[in-house]
């Protein structure tokens, strides 16, 4: 596919609809949205005339946002160890599953406050699921070019339907009654799950097995936890949840205290929202060309703040729908920052991985945060709770200084080639444990360089799975430097050098000029054995496992 101008904001932005597959599933997904943006309209603003709690109001937003702490790292191992496609439409069907019984139980009159959270997270588990599969799919379906033209189209196509999504649902609320709303969203949800049933898309196969579902959680894990960049996004990214989750959670409290307003106010005003965060997608190529990607997203805190700082202040409905409108732009280019740094900055075995840690803990926060900000406005007032919000968005801007994010890393993560070398014993795919040994000749002018390569190999060796990495030096030859490391198995042998990528192997080759020989560094390779005696002679010592 040929990729549009980059200087032309707007052909960048649509270039990944030029792609079959991608533009069924997000077409599809934006009629889904409209149909969940109708249905929260209409869960919100029933949860708040059937219960006088403002916390059990503010608690519609953390029913659909916990089960993404729960289950996203979950769902981000199964995404990437089996089928993203299946896992996309297990979730889409848990999704519509939620809104079909929700459109049934408000038809026979059993609705309660309890049953409503239970049916949001019932929605959240799919949530969790789609979420981290749909995103890693990107990567697969389109190339890599085009990933952050395709995360930002997301967030506009969604916003977009933001602008319109809520008033739709606030005059549907007021007109028809919550049952046609419902009712709409849940045939609204049966669309993707026809898009992703009748989309295909290429994805590259693995000669190695399935890895188990513990074992990449905790490859996940480690290697996100390896990974500065991402580490940082992810941090600030729930920070970020937690904070500004509070315009969205409270917003109903607004328009039922502070605006006198009913169902066609608060969709309006979910509207303006939306309408700000669709003109920030639309000029965010624009605004990056300007300003650089780190500070941008410091500043969209700081556009956060200022919304969640002037709602409560005003009973002006004007007024109101400016502050969201502002805190809607500064909503979508931060999550779309973020979102695109952790794509570029994750290798494609593990993106699903990452991605699903990511939403795990922003949803986590925004969980958090609805239950919090619920809190301090019925235990105190509602101007606290916004202003306390907004003062911790102030906080999320400035730890820019000490959580930096590079948005457009384009550092090359395509897996290299790798032959595995010819064996004396013949090896099962359990065997091990592995012991790899690589040895350096190492002149003493050329150990600093050697020293500061060797830091960057521990780090891309053990998130890539090595464990047990050390450095050692030779005490009688000084000059004579060991690189070694296991692997539980022979198959996680092979894992960890498919996984390493160009950029990895160019490392490799950096040790390999320091190298002080007429050969290349010596590798040797050699399975661990337990020490008691072995009672069958007939069991190949190739076999034996960890001790």
């Amino acid at each position: 596919m040929q990729n549009a101008n980059p200087q032309s904001g707007v052909s960048t932005t649509l270039a990944p609809l030029r792609n079959p597959a991608f533009r069924a599933i997000w077409t599809a997904t934006q009629i889904s949205s409209l149909g969940w943006l109708i249905q929260t309209t209409a869960i919100s603003w029933l949860m708040a005339t059937i219960s006088a709690s403002d916390l059990m109001v503010a608690l519609v937003q953390a029913s659909s946002t916990l089960p993404a702490f729960f289950l996203s790292i979950l769902a981000g191992a199964i995404a990437d160890s089996f089928s993203r496609r299946g896992v996309m439409l297990a979730g889409y069907f848990l999704i519509a599953l939620a809104s079909l019984t929700l459109a049934v139980t408000v038809a026979l009159g059993v609705i309660s406050p309890w049953l409503i959270l239970g049916l949001g997270f019932l929605a959240g588990c799919g949530f969790a699921l789609n979420d981290p599969a749909w995103h890693a799919s990107v990567g697969d379906i389109l190339e890599k070019r085009d990933i952050p033209a395709a995360v930002t189209l997301m967030s506009v196509g969604y916003n977009i339907i933001r602008s319109t999504g809520p008033a739709i649902g606030g005059a549907i609320l007021a007109f028809f009654g919550p049952l046609a709303a419902f009712v709409l969203a849940a045939l609204s949800d049966l669309v993707p799950l026809a898009a992703v049933s009748r989309s295909k898309w290429h994805v590259r196969s693995s000669s190695l097995p399935r890895e188990r579902v513990t074992a990449a959680i905790h490859d996940g894990l480690r290697f996100t936890a390896m990974s500065s960049q991402i580490r940082a996004a992810i941090v600030r990214g729930t920070l970020f949840g937690l904070a500004s989750i509070s315009i969205l959670a409270l917003l109903p409290l607004i328009v039922r205290d502070h605006l006198a307003g009913g169902p066609i106010v608060y969709g309006a005003l979910l509207a303006a929202f939306g309408l700000g965060a669709f003109t920030a997608g639309l000029s965010s190529s624009s605004l990056r060309r300007i300003v650089p990607q780190d500070r941008l997203i410091a500043l969209a805190s700081v556009a956060c703040a200022a919304g969640c700082f002037l709602l409560p202040l005003t009973t002006s409905i004007p007024v109101a729908a400016l502050a969201l409108a502002i805190g809607g732009a500064g909503w979508l280019l931060t999550w779309t920052g973020i979102d695109v740094a952790i794509q570029l900055s994750s290798p494609r075995w593990v993106v699903g991985r990452t991605l699903s840690i990511y939403y795990a803990l922003s949803y986590g926060g925004m969980a958090v945060g609805s239950w919090t900000w619920g809190a301090v406005a019925q235990d105190y007032s509602l101007t606290m709770a916004f202003e306390v919000a907004a003062a911790v968005l102030l906080l999320v801007a400035a730890a820019a200084f000490v959580l930096s994010i590079e948005l457009w890393d384009e550092v090359e993560q395509e897996a290299s080639e790798f032959e595995p070398p010819a064996l004396a014993l013949e090896l099962q795919p359990r065997s091990g444990p592995i012991v790899v040994k690589v040895e350096y000749a190492i002149a003493e002018q050329d150990l600093e360089a050697f020293l500061n390569c060797m830091h960057k190999r521990r780090r891309i060796q053990s998130r890539a799975g090595a464990r047990n990495w050390t450095l050692q030096r030779n005490l009688l030859t000084p000059t004579l430097w060991t690189e070694t490391f296991r692997t539980p198995t022979w198959t996680d042998y092979l894992r960890l050098n498919h996984r390493l990528s160009a950029a990895d192997q160019e490392l490799g080759d950096r040790l390999a000029s320091l190298h002080d020989g007429a050969a290349a560094p010596q590798t040797v390779l050699a399975i661990e054995r337990a020490t008691t005696p072995i009672r069958a002679r007939s069991h190949p010592i190739t076999r034996f496992s960890r001790p």
